[in-house]
């Protein structure tokens, strides 16, 4: 599929719907129904580091480390809604940070050799490009500045719940684009595996220090008549979460 229609279909999406996703997913969440940082703790002391964000949304996550004494807060996002209100929400409380309205695959004037942590909260998955995406990502960190994201799972797209039991209805190993639509809009996606995310992370020059698939403890005690998203995550991990290293 061509890179801009894709480009194009999600802006208009994340254009339409960032009302709705304000203060979603996001830090000390890393996804639906996964661990928090306040459990794993990647990020450790943020006190004083420079942070710039992949795909930051309405700011919530800045806003995150700008409470734990960050020194700077960078953001970048396709969506022209989502930087504008990011930029207001940030503003109101008491943040200045820099916000540049772009897709994380082209070159829009962000630092290189700058940042001591990149980080992405369910955003990397909508790269059209990952291994230009990792490139550029890998281009803004100082030397062993750390790269933290988290996505969807790639098993929770290859699976549905039917009578309480996982039926797999896609190829874990189809990474072909797909279209659907989600509240009124089209979205585009690929699939992407695991092992595509750890070798395009080796060809950009990191080092993965920690890859975490865990399902919330509240989801994994829960007993009784379970929605189909929670039996799915009892089963198999919906989100995951990669800590990478730059050598």
């Amino acid at each position: 599929m061509d890179n801009k229609n894709i480009l194009d279909t999600n802006k208009n999406y994340w254009d339409n719907t960032a009302d709705d996703w304000f203060g979603v997913t996001a830090l000390p969440k890393y996804g639906v129904q996964f661990v928090t940082e306040d459990e794993i703790q990647l990020f450790g002391n943020v006190s004083g580091k420079k942070m710039l964000e992949i795909g930051c949304g309405s700011g919530h996550s800045l806003k995150y480390h700008g409470d734990n004494d960050a020194a700077e807060l960078w953001g970048i996002d396709m969506s022209t809604m989502q930087i504008e209100n990011a930029d207001k929400y940030l503003a109101e409380c008491g943040y200045t940070p820099k916000l540049i309205n772009a897709p994380m695959e082209v070159e829009c004037g962000i630092p290189k050799d700058y940042f001591d942590f990149v980080y992405s909260i369910y955003a990397i998955g909508w790269t059209t490009d990952l291994q230009e995406t990792f490139n550029r990502i890998a281009s803004y960190l100082k030397k062993d500045g750390v790269f933290i994201f988290s996505w969807k799972h790639p098993l929770h797209h290859c699976v549905v719940v039917e009578e309480n039991k996982l039926i797999f209805e896609k190829e874990y190993f189809n990474e072909n684009w797909f279209t659907y639509q989600l509240d009124g809009f089209d979205i585009t996606l690929c699939n992407r595996k695991i092992s595509t995310y750890i070798n395009a992370l080796a060809k950009a020059g990191f080092v993965i220090e920690q890859m975490i698939e865990q399902t919330d403890s509240e989801t994994m005690t829960a007993v009784g008549n379970l929605d189909s998203r929670s039996i799915k995550a009892k089963m198999l991990p919906l989100s995951f979460v990669i800590k990478a290293k730059k050598f």
